[in-house]
């Protein structure tokens, strides 16, 4: 398994990780009153208030595991929406990945009343990474639910860290998350559809994925990259030794669109994404025709000093969606983590922890506000087709502002004079 330790990186585990703690502190607040000067525009939250809602999903028939056995799959959801009115805050309970539980304070509404609309609210489905938990982004469904859209987030199940004792088996799995993200990210969209809670107030013809990590490597597919693993690269991620075993494996993950045979079979209702940090295009993991034929477009956000998913692999994916509104973001100076959620104190004990959060040279409020910018930007735009969102999209080369003949440019829309250092985009 020594490759897949280039994605996880090189562990040391202190002698903390074997006192896991089970018991919750008092929740949380992660964010700070930042000015909204220094922040990007659309990363103020909305007019709606929020509510938040858990569900369960499941798959209506049996799915076939990594070793082809029929087995039952079910996933839970924690769904934000547009609320009729705020009540008492909701709070997030999860758990590092050594276990350590803590709790967060939400800016949402526990069962609030769905808020009644002339129109009926698009749907967005949020995906984490390996490991993780549904509110990893939970700032993400907040802020989009807070601007009339019904946001679904995923415990990806076998994929959590509830799920997977990092410290002991980190690769347990790994071999569902590859089999499972993109077919998850389509189960939840249609569950939501269905669900007797929403059904009424949303409009599943209108949907966007946002993906970080593996998550991203799933929503690529449920876009419309096909997945192309070899021999070698079935046997590597998955962990086998046999070569027969091996060459069955490649053809269950090799899937399109959410555990389709073809990239022609992808839901009509996506009409953008989001990848944050994708994984996969440093091993090159997909149809290069298929990715040529996406249609949908693909905003990419990656670190350039990322060492989970590799920059230049996330430059790879961009480089040949083929899809005329795709972009890359990059957010220089940045590694792998630049979408979760600020750490929570608990996380602060070791590096094992911290190290799934925090960003080297960032201030992880301030990625999240460049998220919740373009995110809005993005679903806008191409989700609900309000043209003057993708004004915000249209900007080209460094925000930095560096003076040209003496004199300096003008900020990115949306972006405060010299409050967007750091950030780069490149477009089709």
């Amino acid at each position: 398994m020594k490759t897949l330790s280039l994605f996880f990186g090189a562990v040391a585990l202190a002698s903390t990780t074997a006192m896991l703690s089970t018991s919750v502190s008092a929740a949380q607040t992660l964010y700070k009153p930042f000015p909204a000067d220094v922040m990007p525009s659309l990363s103020d939250k909305g007019a709606h208030h929020v509510g938040v809602k858990t569900i369960e999903a499941t798959f209506p028939d049996t799915v076939k595991n990594i070793a082809g056995n029929d087995v039952e799959r079910t996933l839970t959801l924690e769904v934000w929406y547009p609320a009729e009115s705020s009540g008492e805050t909701a709070t997030y309970i999860n758990e590092t990945r050594s276990g350590q539980v803590f709790e967060i304070q939400a800016d949402a509404s526990r069962e609030a009343p769905i808020a009644k609309a002339e129109a009926r609210y698009p749907v967005i489905v949020i995906s984490h990474g390996y490991t993780g938990y549904r509110t990893l982004m939970y700032y993400l469904g907040e802020h989009l639910a807070s601007h009339g859209y019904v946001v679904a987030a995923i415990d990806h199940t076998d994929s959590t860290n509830k799920d997977v004792n990092f410290a002991e088996n980190p690769y347990s799995g790994f071999p569902s998350t590859l089999l499972n993200r993109s077919r998850d990210q389509v189960l939840t969209l249609n569950s939501i559809s269905e669900n007797e809670f929403f059904k009424d107030n949303v409009d599943a013809s209108k949907a966007g994925i946002i993906g970080y990590s593996m998550g991203g490597y799933g929503a690529v597919s449920t876009v419309g990259g096909c997945y192309a693993f070899n021999d070698q690269a079935a046997a590597t991620f998955t962990g086998t030794q046999d070569p027969k075993v091996a060459a069955l494996i490649k053809n269950a993950l090799n899937t399109c669109a959410g555990g389709n045979d073809s990239s022609d079979d992808v839901l009509p209702s996506w009409k953008a994404a989001l990848a944050l940090a994708p994984w996969g295009g440093q091993h090159q993991l997909f149809d290069v025709e298929s990715l040529n034929n996406i249609k949908v477009p693909v905003l990419y956000v990656a670190g350039d000093n990322d060492d989970i998913s590799g920059y230049d692999g996330i430059k790879w994916l961009f480089e040949n969606t083929g899809s005329k509104g795709s972009k890359l973001l990059t957010i220089k100076n940045a590694r792998h983590n630049v979408a979760p959620h600020p750490a929570p104190k608990e996380a602060y004990g070791s590096e094992f922890d911290l190290g799934s959060y925090i960003e080297p040279a960032w201030e992880v409020q301030k990625l999240n506000a460049i998220n919740e910018h373009f995110a809005l930007a993005l679903m806008n735009c191409h989700v609900k087709g309000m043209s003057d969102y993708c004004e915000f999209l249209n900007v080209e080369g460094s925000s930095a502002q560096v003076p040209v003949d003496g004199k300096k440019p003008e900020p990115w829309k949306g972006f405060d004079d010299r409050w967007a250092l750091g950030l780069e985009i490149e477009s089709k």
